[in-house]
């Protein structure tokens, strides 16, 4: 993997009282933000060789919405390990799909923005917050290990 674009989803519909959480769909504002995510994409030339994906309603709509914008990209992977998981969790499902040269993992925090500042700056406790469709794109000369990639662009609807 030389590049790994994490994409948070976009802004979802409040939570019900005892709802399901992972049921919970995007608000008009967060489709907006994820097609506005997506052309942002599309206008920095970057096209993802494997799209990993949360199970949530939210993650699954704003994957198909920004990658909507790119034309021909891959189908979403839906994984469980994306829900709730820590960066560490997040590093080591990463880590099985080192063959993709791009990879875009659409997720949750603090998952996705701790994960950015494991990757770029080699721990996790001080991070500086992804808003909801924001992305990172990293660029990775070196394994894939806290510390070691490059944060190249950072954006927010």
């Amino acid at each position: 993997m030389h590049e790994l674009i994490l994409l948070r989803h976009a802004e979802a519909q409040p939570a019900h009282a005892g709802g399901d959480d992972l049921g919970r769909r995007l608000s008009g504002r967060g489709e907006q933000e994820a097609r506005a995510a997506g052309h942002w994409l599309a206008k920095h030339k970057l096209h993802p060789d494997r799209v990993l994906c949360s199970p949530a309603e939210r993650t699954k709509a704003t994957a198909a919405l920004a990658l909507a914008a790119l034309g021909k990209a891959p189908e979403p992977l839906l994984s469980d390990d994306i829900y709730d998981a820590t960066p560490g969790e997040l590093l080591a499902l990463l880590d099985q799909h080192g063959d993709a040269g791009t990879v875009m993992l659409v997720g949750h925090n603090p998952g996705i923005e701790r994960l950015v500042a494991l990757l770029a700056e080699g721990r996790s406790d001080e991070f500086r917050g992804m808003p909801p469709g924001g992305l990172a794109v990293l660029h990775l000369d070196h394994p894939l290990e806290p510390g070691q990639a490059r944060l190249d662009a950072f954006w927010s609807p």
